[in-house]
């Protein structure tokens, strides 16, 4: 099994597609948010420094999220594959990647590219809604996603609210970071020749086909 490195901007569906991957091929997810939020609950020197800097909203430096990442590659149950997404978030990380995979004697694997036009995920982030009981989410924008009734939860009948990160000007801030950010790296992949661009604009399945058949190629 070869490894899978997930790229995609705010609100593409990345998190779900990564859940599936992982559960059709049995391999890690590794996320470096979840490795930072575990090692923060750590009574340790680096836990310390990751709980405060994550507390402040501050970036946790590189050479401590490189070190986390080294290390948490280096288990058993990434020896025979495993996603990795969240990073790398820039050009000067995807390069340290590329040293970490080496050190590891691991290859860089296939790296998917899921994209999705900015007006279709403006849509998705301003138009969605959560129940404030069961978390289910709807999108007020997509027929086929809104609730029956305005505000109302089809599965409990909670109240439906708008998180307060989910508006236009949130949204451009988001996609503007990640654009300058993600475009030198989906070069820096694509001149590798490793890159796999998806069209992430049909229906989970459908995306999720089409990445499958990535894999497998």
């Amino acid at each position: 099994m070869e490894n899978i490195m997930l790229i995609a901007p705010p609100a593409a569906g990345k998190g779900t597609q990564a859940e599936l991957i992982c559960k059709k091929y049995h391999i890690p997810h590794i996320s470096t948010g979840d490795i930072l939020r575990q090692v923060s609950q750590e009574n340790s020197e680096i836990g310390n420094y990751v709980r405060e800097t994550l507390a402040s909203g501050k970036l946790v430096k590189d050479e401590i999220t490189y070190q986390l990442i080294k290390n948490r590659l280096s288990l058993n149950d990434c020896k025979n594959g495993f996603l990795i997404d969240g990073f790398p978030r820039n050009l000067e990380q995807a390069i340290e990647y590329d040293k970490i995979l080496k050190e590891l004697g691991y290859d860089l694997g296939k790296v998917i590219y899921i994209h999705v036009a900015r007006n279709t995920l403006e849509k998705r982030i301003v138009g969605r809604r959560m129940c404030k009981s069961c978390n289910t989410i709807y999108n007020i924008n997509d027929p086929k996603q809104s609730p029956k009734v305005e505000s109302v939860c089809d599965k409990c009948g909670g109240e439906l609210y708008q998180r307060s990160d989910d508006n236009l000007e949130a949204f451009n801030t988001r996609f503007d970071t990640y654009e300058e950010k993600t475009e030198p790296i989906i070069k820096y992949y694509r001149d590798k020749k490793v890159l796999n661009k998806v069209d992430g604009e049909s229906s989970i399945k459908v995306v999720f086909n089409r990445i499958d058949k990535i894999i497998n190629n």
